[in-house]
């Protein structure tokens, strides 16, 4: 067995030392030289099969060959100059009468330390990098999180340079301590030599050294004495550049390190994305928002005479519009009403969204035809059936508003809408019958206006259906339903009309529980109880 080890062993030795890059050789235990590669026979002069290792070798290396024959070299390595340079030699025992040594430069070995040292510190920058650029669409952490990792790996200083309009840029600059500043500045970028460059080529310029005497003072701020080099490289974006990354060093020596040249491309590469993706979205958001803020239900205004309150809740938590809608006019038709006005648009999210934004813009424009119900909804249903989607439609309750001393009278028409329903002082609940054809579904629609007095302390609520259909109670199955909210607002009566809409929204919100619902929408017109003096006094200013 000891044979064919020993067999194979030297089989190995014979077809993988020659090309070995490390010098090798094989040294009995008499110290004699039994095989020497390639790299071994250039380093040692005369290192040959069958030459004593003492003649081929220095004394260090054949007097720690004598100690670990002898079993007397504890740390089995050893170390010596050779030819002007220092080798640790390692021994490796491949049989009981021969031992196999290997040589390292150590001033190679360490420059590869240092160099896999240094490579791994990029790695891990790299990766710091791409978690906090990639992590957040937020426009501004973007920047600063740039400036402040090129400063911290690049160079002593850095400022980031985004174009928002003609001659208006975004700055962002890290100081050697590592504090962002940010400000936005009117600029000339062809005061600086490459910027121009850098914010209008793709793909993008390479990076421009400069004297930091040709550098305006808003990029030295107030370290110019201090800064030896300056470097101007493009932030690539999808397309188009997304900036510009200004580098600030205290060592006049211009120019890249090899592995700045690998890695500062990556970053900049990764940075331009970032800023790219969380410009676009602040842009989208900033649209979005612009938008939302006209399809968002108003906050009910004051209207002169009656009180009012008014709530709303989309189907989905993360929603901030649907499928419901109100909307109060102070003044509508010949000026004498106010009108309110309260609709369900089919479906729900964002396609129901528009199209509410799209009637409400519709009955704006009509609210100068207000005394007229039965003609805005003539008005409504044409517009909607030339132009709107035929698998769509709205169901509206009218509302108009007019204070007669202490009492309210409203004219209520309904459009497919669920009726009205008057809450009295004494606790009744009645409901209003007026009856109507849905709008933008058939050319021809019906539709008939009731008139309701209101007494001082009295409501009249508006609501959609999704409180009257939310699904919920004991098994999760059972519609809130028109009888149990009657049932719930005879206890309402001579509540106040916030009051009383927060009551319904809470009531519905409880029958659902954590179930799903459709959009609510809730308007409370209420009657004053204050004597109609005073409410003449309060207009005389």
């Amino acid at each position: 067995m000891a044979d064919l080890e020993r067999s194979l062993g030297r089989g190995t030795i014979g077809m993988v030392w020659e090309d070995a890059p490390y010098p090798m050789l094989a040294v009995d235990t008499a110290g004699i030289i039994e095989q020497a590669n390639g790299a071994a026979r250039r380093l040692l002069v005369g290192a040959a099969v069958g030459v004593p290792l003492a003649r081929a070798a220095p004394v260090w290396l054949s007097q720690a060959h004598r100690e670990v024959c002898a079993g007397l070299h504890v740390d089995h390595r050893a170390r010596g100059p050779v030819g002007g340079q220092v080798f640790e030699a390692h021994p490796v025992h491949a049989d009981r009468d021969r031992v196999m040594w290997w040589l390292v430069d150590v001033d190679d070995h360490q420059r590869a330390v240092e160099e896999l040292r240094a490579e791994r510190e990029w790695t891990a920058f790299m990766v710091e990098a791409s978690v906090e650029l990639l992590s957040s669409l937020n426009l501004e952490r973007c920047l600063e999180a740039t400036a402040r990792l090129a400063a911290r790996r690049l160079a002593d200083a850095a400022l980031v340079v985004m174009p928002l309009a003609p001659r208006q840029y975004t700055i962002v600059h890290c100081d050697p301590r590592g504090e962002v500043s940010r400000e936005r500045a009117s600029i000339d970028p062809r005061t600086v030599p490459g910027l121009a460059e850098a914010l209008q080529g793709f793909p993008p310029a390479p990076t421009r050294w400069s004297d930091p005497a040709e550098a305006p003072a808003w990029v030295l701020g107030d370290r110019g004495g201090e800064v030896g080099s300056v470097a101007v490289t493009a932030l690539p974006g999808h397309g188009l550049p997304a900036g510009a990354l200004v580098l600030l060093r205290r060592t006049p020596q211009a120019g890249f390190s090899d592995a700045e040249k690998v890695f500062a491309p990556l970053f900049t590469a990764w940075a331009g994305a970032a800023i790219s993706v969380a410009r676009l979205y602040a842009e989208q958001a900033a649209i979005a928002e612009t938008l939302m803020a006209e399809l968002l239900p108003p906050a009910a205004p004051p209207l002169e005479g009656v009180e009012l309150a008014a709530r709303y809740r989309p189907a989905g938590d993360s929603e901030r519009v649907g499928g419901d809608f109100y909307d109060v006019h102070p003044v509508g038709g010949s000026g004498r009403e106010s009108l309110v006005v309260l609709g369900d648009v089919s479906g729900k999210g964002l396609e129901a969204a528009v199209l509410t934004g799209k009637i409400r813009n519709i009955l704006r424009a009509l609210v100068p035809l207000a005394d007229d119900h039965h003609r805005v909804l003539e008005l409504l249903n044409c517009v909607l059936l030339t132009h709107g989607d035929p698998t769509r439609f709205v169901t509206l309750v009218l509302a108009s508003i007019e204070r007669r001393a202490d009492q309210v009278m409203l004219r209520l028409t309904s459009a497919g809408h669920p009726p009205p329903l008057i809450v009295r002082n004494d606790g009744r609940v009645e409901p209003v019958r007026a009856a109507g054809t849905l709008i933008g579904l058939v050319e021809h629609i019906t539709s008939v206006t009731e008139s309701v007095l209101l007494e001082p302390g009295e409501t009249c609520l508006l609501y959609s259906d999704g409180i009257v259909e939310a699904r919920g109670g004991p098994l999760g199955d059972e519609f809130f339903g028109e009888e149990r909210l009657c049932e719930q607002l005879r206890q309402c009566a001579g509540m106040p009309p916030e009051a009383l809409a927060d009551r319904v929204q809470m009531l519905a919100c409880q029958w659902v529980g954590g179930g799903e619902h459709d959009d609510m929408a809730i308007v409370a017109i209420t009657a004053p109880r204050e004597p109609s003096r005073r409410v003449a006094e309060h207009r005389l200013p």
